[in-house]
């Protein structure tokens, strides 16, 4: 009974401070930011045809 406790403690401290470590640097944001400004190769990617934009 001792043992499954200081178990279920240890996994509660490491997922505890996984996630905290894990808020701390953010890696997956700074992969997903957008682009202030729409170019052609941004532009691909949202689905819209730049060269329908060059023509008007």
């Amino acid at each position: 009974m001792e043992q499954s406790i200081a178990i279920a403690l240890s996994i509660l401290v490491v997922y505890s401070l996984v996630l905290l470590i894990g808020k701390k640097f953010k890696l997956s944001s700074r992969y997903e930011r957008k682009p202030r400004v729409l170019n052609t190769w941004s532009a691909l990617d949202e689905g819209i045809d730049p060269t329908v934009q060059d023509k008007k």
